[in-house]
C-alpha cells in the first residue's frame, strides 16, 4: 500500500484514459488478403482473455497489423522474404497459418542476429524476425496491448502510446524544480539479453488465460538466433527488434515501477532506462542499494554498477537530455549528446570524401533534420545558433579544398562578391583550409544566405518554427 503523500502526487487517471492501439479501418478487400472473419470484437475482457488467438486472427486486427508491419518497412528476417513479397505470400498461404495458430501448432522461425554500434562502445544485439513473424508479432501486439497497458505506472514512458522521451525528460525536469536535486540514475546490464523467461512467462499468464497465446509467446522467446548459418537456443533474454519486444520489457519492469510507488520514490522510467530523484546523496545511495537488491533479488536482472550512479542531474544524461543548475532547471543537450552530433557532422563534412556539395549537403539534410526533430525539446537556443555557425565553417572548410588553386579561389571569391584585394588574401594565405574559414571575407562571401540558397537545414530555424508552433 502506497503512503498517503504518494497517493495525493500521483494523478488519478481513469481507467478509460488510457492510450489504446490504434486499430485501421479496413479500405476495401482489394488491398489485403482475404483474412476468414472471427468473432466479432464485443467480448468483454474476462470473456476474450481465453479466446485471445480468435481475436489475433480476426480480419480487422489481422489488416491493421498487415498495413503497420508495411509502414514500418524493415529488412529480411532469416528465409530472405522482404516485405513487399509478404501479401502474395499470405494470399497462398493464410488459411494453413491461420489453422496453425488457432490449433496451437504454428512454430515461429529463428531471427537474424544483427550487431549495432552503441555509441558509448560496445555493440547492440538485435534480432529480425521473418516477416510473417513481425506481423503474427504486431496482431498480437494490438491484442495485448489494451489489456496490460492500462494498468501500467503512469511514470513508465517507454514504448506506450501516447507517451514519449519528451514527456519523460518533462517528468524529470518537474522533479528537479520540486527540490529533488539529486538522480539514482540505474543501468540494467544487457536488459533484453538477461531477462528470464519463466520469470516474464509468469507475469504474463497473470492477465492471459488463453493457452494457445502463452505458447506462442513463448515459441518466439525460444524460437532461437541464427548465427552463421547455426541456429543457437535462447534460454533467456527477450529479441529487440520485434513489435513485440517493447510490450514484453515493460510488462518485467512493471513489477519495479509497483515497487517504486509502494515506496513513494520520485522516479522516471523508459524502458531499461530508470531514474529516481531524491533530496540528498545519502538518500540516493541507500535508494540504489536497495533498489539494486530488489532488481537482482527479485527480478534476476544485473545492474551495471560502472554505468550506474548518484550524482546530481546536471551531470548525468538521461535519453539524450540533462539539465542546467538553475533553481528553475532547463532541459539542455546533453554534452555526450554534441559530442556525438559533431563526430557524425565531422565525418559528413570531411574534405577527403570525394562528392559533390550537393550530395554532402543532402546528406547532411537528412541527418540534420532528424536530430532537430528530437533535440528540438531542449531550452537552450543559444547552442542551436553555435551549432549553424560550426556546420557553416565546416562547408566552407569543404568548398576551399574543392576550389584547390589559388586562381580558382580568388575567381570563385570575386563572383560571389568579395572586392579584388580581400579575395587575393583568402587565396594566397598560406593557413589551413579550417582558419580560413573563419575569416571575415569567407564569412561575408558564404554567409547564412549563401547555404539558406542552397537548400542546408538550419537548427535554430526549426527549432524555432518547431517550439512556435507547440
Amino acid at each position: 500500500m502506497a503512503s498517503s503523500g504518494e497517493k495525493q502526487r500521483q494523478p488519478n487517471i481513469p481507467q478509460g484514459s488510457y492510450p489504446q492501439e490504434e486499430v485501421v479501418n479496413p479500405r476495401g478487400t482489394e488491398e489485403a488478403p482475404s483474412f476468414s472473419p472471427a468473432r466479432p470484437n464485443e467480448l468483454t475482457r474476462e470473456e476474450g482473455c481465453i479466446d485471445l488467438m480468435e481475436q489475433v486472427v480476426e480480419r480487422e486486427n489481422l489488416l491493421s497489423a498487415l498495413r503497420r508491419v508495411e509502414r514500418n518497412k524493415g529488412a529480411a528476417g532469416i528465409d530472405g522474404t522482404e516485405i513487399k513479397s509478404l501479401r502474395p505470400f499470405l494470399m497462398e498461404h493464410w488459411q494453413r497459418i491461420r489453422s496453425e495458430l488457432l490449433h496451437g501448432t504454428y512454430q515461429p522461425l529463428p531471427i537474424r542476429r544483427v550487431e549495432i554500434p552503441k555509441p558509448d562502445g560496445g555493440k547492440r544485439m538485435l534480432g529480425i524476425p521473418a516477416v510473417l513473424d513481425r506481423l503474427i508479432q504486431q496482431a498480437l501486439l494490438q491484442v495485448l496491448t489494451p489489456i496490460f497497458d492500462p494498468e501500467f505506472s503512469w511514470y513508465s514512458y517507454g514504448f506506450r502510446q501516447g507517451r514519449s522521451a519528451h514527456q519523460a525528460v518533462n517528468q524529470a525536469q518537474m522533479y528537479i524544480a520540486e527540490g529533488y536535486r539529486f538522480v539514482v540514475d540505474m543501468d540494467l546490464a544487457q536488459f533484453f539479453d538477461r531477462v528470464n523467461h519463466d520469470m516474464l512467462m509468469a507475469r504474463v499468464a497473470r492477465k492471459v488465460d488463453d493457452k494457445r497465446v502463452l505458447k506462442l509467446i513463448r515459441g518466439y522467446l525460444n524460437a532461437g538466433v541464427m548465427v552463421h548459418g547455426v541456429c543457437v537456443s535462447t534460454e533467456e533474454g527477450v529479441p529487440q527488434g520485434g513489435p513485440l519486444s517493447p510490450l514484453l520489457a515493460n510488462i518485467m519492469l512493471d513489477d519495479l515501477d509497483r515497487e517504486l510507488v509502494r515506496r513513494g520514490h520520485r522516479f522516471v522510467r523508459y524502458a531499461d532506462d530508470c531514474n529516481v530523484y531524491v533530496k540528498s546523496r545519502h538518500a540516493g545511495e541507500r535508494v540504489m542499494e536497495s533498489v539494486r537488491r530488489f532488481v537482482e533479488e527479485r527480478l534476476k536482472l544485473k545492474v551495471n554498477v560502472d554505468k550506474s550512479a548518484v550524482d546530481r542531474p546536471w551531470k548525468r544524461k538521461f535519453l539524450g537530455f540533462s539539465f542546467t543548475p538553475n533553481k528553475v532547471p532547463r532541459i539542455r543537450v546533453a554534452p555526450k549528446s554534441l559530442k556525438r552530433f559533431k563526430d557524425k557532422v565531422r565525418q559528413l563534412t570531411s574534405r577527403s570524401r570525394g562528392q559533390s556539395m550537393e550530395q554532402r549537403l543532402e546528406w547532411l539534410n537528412a541527418y540534420l533534420r532528424g536530430w532537430a526533430g528530437y533535440y528540438r525539446h531542449a531550452q537552450t537556443r543559444s547552442v542551436f545558433e553555435d551549432l549553424d555557425k560550426w556546420i557553416r565553417r565546416r562547408l566552407r572548410m569543404c568548398l576551399l579544398k574543392q576550389w584547390k588553386k589559388p586562381k580558382t579561389k580568388r575567381r570563385n571569391l570575386v563572383t560571389l562578391g568579395i572586392p579584388e584585394d580581400w579575395a587575393v588574401l583568402i587565396s594566397a594565405s598560406r593557413k589551413g583550409y579550417w582558419r580560413n574559414a573563419k575569416t571575415p571575407q569567407m564569412n561575408k562571401a558564404l554567409g547564412l544566405a549563401y547555404w539558406r540558397d542552397r537548400g542546408l537545414v538550419s537548427l535554430v530555424e526549426r527549432y524555432d518554427g518547431i517550439r512556435s508552433t507547440t
